[in-house]
């Protein structure tokens, strides 16, 4: 189900169980288009009680190994070096990276922004290219309202790594 390059990631972080268990979640995140974990409890795959599903689940959640810099940087840092040298990827990608505006121009293009989501402060950074925009890094508020250049450059300085 995943690439090569995440499973080599994901597999030396996480234990063979907590393995599959992501793949079944994001299998089951796809398939029924749910990220309410009663949903999610109650369609994945282990025969043992709902109320102990839904535990598994939290615990599963909340391991300290799921974290952005753990899991999602490494990945990241992975494609940016693709995408800059262009190994790996097929033709067509090739050809699409092309025409990518930051490859063009020799930098990538960054963007910050808070935005409010059902009540939650979210801040953000994010890679541009073209129309898309991929997250890198991001950290939930605790005020609303706009943020001071302190909170800016934290997030900034925890992103970057990924670009070095």
């Amino acid at each position: 189900m995943f690439p090569a390059s995440y499973q080599t990631t994901l597999r030396t972080h996480l234990s063979e169980t907590q393995y599959l268990t992501l793949q079944l979640l994001l299998l089951l995140l796809q398939a029924h288009q749910q990220v309410k974990l009663s949903v999610l409890a109650s369609v994945f795959p282990q025969p043992i009680q709902y109320q102990s599903r839904k535990r598994n689940l939290q615990r599963f959640l909340t391991l300290p190994k799921l974290t952005l810099k753990v899991l999602w940087f490494p990945l990241l840092k992975y494609w940016v070096r693709q995408v800059e040298t262009g190994r790996g990827m097929n033709r067509d990608q090739r050809r699409r990276l092309r025409a990518l505006k930051h490859h063009k121009h020799g930098y990538w293009i960054l963007a910050i922004d808070r935005t409010e989501w059902k009540g939650r402060n979210i801040f953000m950074v994010s890679v541009v290219w073209g129309t898309h925009a991929l997250p890198v890094y991001w950290e939930l508020l605790g005020q609303a309202g706009t943020s001071d250049l302190k909170t800016q450059q934290r997030l900034l300085n925890a992103a970057l790594p990924v670009f070095k």
